[in-house]
């Protein structure tokens, strides 16, 4: 065999299917599917990849694209850990209203940015910086007792920006 390839290669071809597992807690495997399916459906749609769970809590993420693997997996991860202040989120604007914009962190997962937190200026509308379906890349200030999560988008570093 060494005629015929002297060593493996040190990465498979871009477009050799992968697959990549994790485990998670079986109780949330609900959350991940979501009602009829909404949610899981969304993940493989934006990602292209294909998702695999069985009821032990194991998850198989497939797919030729490892950025959109690990899309899907860091997707799935924020379903099911709980989000916490300080953590970094790349998100999509659903919705805005005169005192801030709604960005979706993940399915089921929402949080608002106050105007006063969407530039390090003063910002006239809301609209003047963001419009529905940019995405944006978010920093968790607050969880009020509530369980409302308060993004701010001035409070997120280049370095952060470019860790998302």
């Amino acid at each position: 065999m060494a005629k015929a390839i002297p060593a493996p290669r040190p990465e498979i071809s871009k477009w050799a299917p992968k697959i990549i597992s994790i485990s998670i807690d079986p109780a949330k495997i609900g959350d991940v599917i979501g009602k009829q399916g909404k949610v899981i459906n969304q993940i493989i749609e934006e990602t292209g990849v294909q998702i695999d769970i069985e009821d032990d809590g194991t998850v198989s993420v497939c797919g030729t694209d490892m950025e959109m693997i690990n899309r899907a997996i860091k997707t799935i991860e924020t379903i099911v850990n709980d989000v916490e202040v300080g953590q970094i989120f790349r998100g999509k604007v659903v919705r805005l209203m005169n005192f801030g914009a709604f960005v979706s962190l993940c399915p089921g997962k929402d949080g608002l940015v106050h105007i006063s937190k969407l530039s390090q200026k003063r910002v006239p509308t809301v609209e003047s910086v963001v419009n529905i379906g940019d995405e944006v890349v978010v920093k968790v200030i607050e969880i009020d007792k509530m369980g409302r999560i308060n993004l701010s988008m001035k409070d997120v570093t280049e370095e952060e920006k470019a860790s998302v």
